[in-house]
């Protein structure tokens, strides 16, 4: 009989301990693992949960389709509006019902049936030659990029890279199809070279006299001045954000989902939650120079930097309605050849 109490004092003592080590959240991730990482270590410091992270820089969508209801993932982690529509369009998450979510993750940066949200904004912004240019005036607009003086000024990478794609699509909601596709036929006439290289090989073609405009995501300007073989090229730009007397800069996101089929869908939430929380908005904002998403975050110091602009209001939902159109007048106009 003593040896039956004493079992089963054991076995009581185990269960929670067993249950509590069982805690964890699978998460598939397209962000880096020098960014995630250190928050997910902070959340399972305060919460016991542990996080068990799959990376990857394409094909996650494929991954969960092929998984189907076998699939472990809770969160997916990915960047730009049209890879978490995508996720949406494929069924392949689930709406999330949080108070804490949707306090913190302004309207306009989640889905309206509340299967994605977004964690950090980023500006597509045009960047001038500090020599050749100076700083473009307050009244600058991604309209004016069309305009004749700047023919054979601009250098952008691939008018199908998910970046401009977005830009596009936002250019087509405020402007209609019509007025899009004659716009996107003038930058082309002022590109001064095939578009080519990611962002930031377009700063590096300014500071090298290939152009005196580029186009490129905010961030890249901050992790460029701390890189000693591309500070040169960050020296030699403005960073300028169109639209301030008009729509505002065109912002882009990363953001988060939970997967349709969460094994773990409680502690999936905790950890978006947490991801829209001060902590994390903050580590967010000083690793890789993205704008929080959560207002009243602090940005970090360089960024604050670069001065307050007015972002464009459309609701990315609307944005992303108009990423096939944008394809189709890429084509049409030949933007990449």
């Amino acid at each position: 009989m003593k040896k039956l109490l004493a079992s089963a004092i054991l076995f009581g003592l185990a269960a929670p301990q067993a249950a509590i080590a069982a805690e964890e959240v699978n998460v598939y991730s397209y962000r880096q693992p020098f960014l995630v990482e250190p928050m997910f270590k902070e959340f399972t410091q305060e919460t016991g949960i542990k996080v068990n992270i799959k990376f990857a820089k394409k094909g996650l969508s494929e991954k969960l389709k092929q998984e189907g209801e076998y699939s472990p993932a809770d969160v997916v982690l990915t960047t730009d509006i049209s890879r978490l529509v995508e996720l949406a369009d494929m069924k392949l998450v689930q709406p999330v019902d949080s108070k804490t979510i949707e306090s913190n993750v302004p309207a306009q940066y989640r889905d309206s049936e509340d299967e994605w949200f977004a964690l950090t904004l980023r500006s597509r912004n045009v960047y001038s030659s500090r020599d050749r240019v100076g700083h473009l005036p307050a009244e600058f607009d991604y309209t004016d990029l069309a305009k004749p003086e700047w023919k054979g000024k601009i250098c952008t990478r691939s008018g199908k890279h998910p970046y401009n794609i977005s830009l596009v699509s936002s250019m087509i909601a405020h402007y209609g199809e019509a007025e899009a596709k004659t716009w996107l036929e003038g930058v082309k006439a002022n590109l001064a070279r095939k578009p080519q290289g990611n962002d930031r090989n377009q700063v590096k073609a300014v500071k090298e006299g290939l152009c005196d405009l580029a186009i490129g995501n905010s961030y890249y300007l901050g992790k460029m001045m701390n890189d000693e073989k591309q500070k040169a090229w960050a020296e030699a730009v403005y960073i300028d954000f169109p639209g301030q007397k008009g729509n505002g800069t065109h912002v882009n996101v990363s953001g988060m989902a939970m997967a349709k089929y969460a094994p773990n869908k409680d502690n999936a939430q905790k950890l978006m939650e947490y991801l829209t929380g001060d902590k994390a908005q903050q580590m967010y904002a000083e690793v890789n120079y993205e704008y929080p998403v959560k207002e009243g975050v602090k940005r970090s110091e360089l960024v604050a930097s670069w001065g307050d602009f007015k972002a464009d209001d459309l609701p990315l939902e609307k944005v992303a309605e108009y990423h096939s159109a944008a394809i189709k007048l890429l084509d049409e106009v030949k933007f990449d050849l």
